[in-house]
C-alpha cells in the first residue's frame, strides 16, 4: 500500500505530520506531490501535474490533505486516468470556516454559495472523507448528504517526538522519578492558552474567567500565544477589564511551543459557542496532553468521544465566564486531582493517539474501505 499526498498545503502543519509519521511508523510509504497554499488554484493545477508526472512514482491511493478543498477536482481527474482511489481529509469545512464561523461574508452572498459548492464538489468526488471526529462526520453526512459508510473518523492526534515531558516543571510538592524537574524560580501559577484568536476558540471567556480569578487568587497567571481574528478586540478587552494577571506573546513556530507548555501548569482549550466548536477536538488538547499537563476546555460531544470529566480532563458545563474560572481555582488548590488528571490524560494521549495509533487506525480505515479479504491477509 502506498499513498501519494497531493495539493496545496503546509506540510509542516500538525495534522499530516502526524499521519505522515503514523504512516511511517507503520511502514506504509508516501509520497508527496504538493506546494505551499499561497497559490490560486489555477495556478497550482498545472505546477501539481507537473510535479505528479515528473518524476512519476507508483502508488495506491490520492491523499488530499486538510483545507484543499479545491485540489480534489485535480486528484479525481488523475484517479480517473490511473485508477486510484482519492481519500480527502478535510479537517473543515470550508462554508461553515469561512462564512459561519469566522463571518466573512453573508449567508446570502454568491461567496457563501461558492464555498458551499466547493465543499460539496470535495466530498462528492472523494472516495473515502476522513473526519477528526464522530460530530463532524455526521456534520459532513447531514450537510452534504454523504453516506455513513463514506466517511470515517481519525482524530487529529500529535506528534510525540515534539510534545513529551522531557523537561516539566511541577510544584515542589509532587515529586516523580521519571522527569526532570525545572525548578520554580518565581514561583507563579500559570494558565496556558495557545492557538488561532478565532471565535471557534472563546478567547473573550478566558479573558473574563481572567477577572473572575484574580479577585480570589492574584497569583495566577495567565499567559496567551497566538494570533489571528480576534486578536484586536481580545487585546481591547484585556485593557478595559484592566486586567494585570494576563501576558500576550506572538504566535511561535511549533517546536517552540513545549518549552512554553513545560512552564505552565493548566492549558485550556476552546471556549466558543458556535456550532463548530462543539465538533472539534483541537489539536492542543492532545498536545497538551501529551506533555502531561492537565487541561480544561468545554464540554462537548466531540470532546467526550475521548475523555473523561476529572478522569482525563476538566471540563466545563457551558463556555461561562463562571464555570472556566471555577475550574481553574479548583485545580488550582486540589494538586492531586490537577496531578492525577494530568498522569491519565498523559497516559491515554501516549496509547491511542499518537503517530504510531493514528496511522494505524488510518491503514485499517483503508483497509476496511477498499480491501477484500484475500487483499487484506496479503498487506
Amino acid at each position: 500500500m502506498k499513498l501519494c499526498f497531493l495539493g496545496a498545503y503546509d506540510p509542516e502543519y500538525p495534522r499530516n505530520t502526524v499521519i505522515k509519521k503514523g504512516l511511517s511508523r507503520n511502514r506504509i510509504e508516501f509520497s508527496e506531490c504538493g506546494l505551499r497554499p499561497r497559490y490560486k488554484f489555477f495556478l497550482r493545477y498545472p505546477i501539481l501535474l507537473s510535479r505528479y508526472l515528473c518524476p512519476y512514482s507508483k502508488h495506491d491511493f490520492f491523499f488530499v490533505p486538510e483545507f484543499c478543498q479545491k485540489d480534489v477536482p485535480l486528484a479525481r481527474l488523475l484517479s480517473l486516468l490511473t485508477s486510484k482511489r482519492v481519500i480527502f481529509d478535510p479537517l473543515a469545512s470550508r462554508f461553515e470556516t469561512k462564512i459561519i464561523d469566522w463571518e466573512r461574508k453573508p449567508l446570502d452572498s454568491w461567496q457563501a454559495r461558492w464555498n458551499l459548492k466547493i465543499d460539496n464538489w470535495a466530498f462528492k468526488l472523494s472516495d473515502l472523507v476522513l473526519a477528526d471526529t464522530q460530530a463532524h462526520k455526521d456534520y459532513y453526512c447531514r450537510m452534504y448528504g454523504l453516506p455513513p459508510e463514506k466517511v470515517a473518523v481519525l482524530p487529529v492526534g500529535f506528534d510525540d517526538d515534539v510534545f513529551k515531558p522531557s523537561v516539566v516543571r511541577l510544584p515542589h510538592y509532587v515529586p516523580r522519578n521519571d522527569i526532570q524537574v525545572v525548578p520554580d524560580k518565581e514561583d507563579r501559577f500559570t494558565v496556558l492558552f495557545y492557538g488561532s484568536f478565532l471565535p471557534l476558540h472563546g478567547v473573550d471567556v478566558i479573558l473574563q474567567a481572567a477577572k473572575k480569578v484574580y479577585k480570589k487568587e492574584p497569583s495566577i497567571q495567565f499567559k496567551f500565544i497566538g494570533s489571528g481574528q480576534t486578536l484586536p478586540k481580545v487585546k481591547s478587552l484585556a485593557g478595559e477589564l484592566g486586567l494585570s494577571n494576563v501576558h500576550f506573546e506572538d504566535w511561535l513556530p511549533q517546536d517552540k511551543l513545549p518549552e512554553r507548555i513545560t512552564l505552565s501548569d493548566i492549558c485550556l482549550g476552546i471556549f466558543g459557542e458556535t456550532e463548530k466548536a462543539r465538533r472539534v477536538v483541537p489539536h492542543k488538547i492532545f498536545q497538551s496532553m501529551g506533555m502531561r499537563k492537565p487541561v480544561i476546555t468545554t464540554r462537548t460531544p466531540a470532546v467526550e468521544e475521548f475523555f473523561s470529566h476529572k478522569e482525563n480532563i476538566f471540563l466545563v458545563p457551558e463556555p461561562k465566564p463562571e464555570f472556566l474560572s471555577g475550574a481553574i481555582l479548583e485545580l488550582k488548590r486540589d494538586w492531586v486531582l490537577r496531578d492525577k488528571i494530568a498522569e491519565n490524560g498523559y497516559q491515554l494521549v501516549s496509547r491511542e493517539f499518537s503517530p504510531e495509533a493514528i496511522g494505524r487506525t488510518l491503514v485499517d480505515i483503508i483497509k476496511r474501505c477498499f480491501f477484500t479479504l484475500k487483499e487484506k491477509k496479503e498487506l
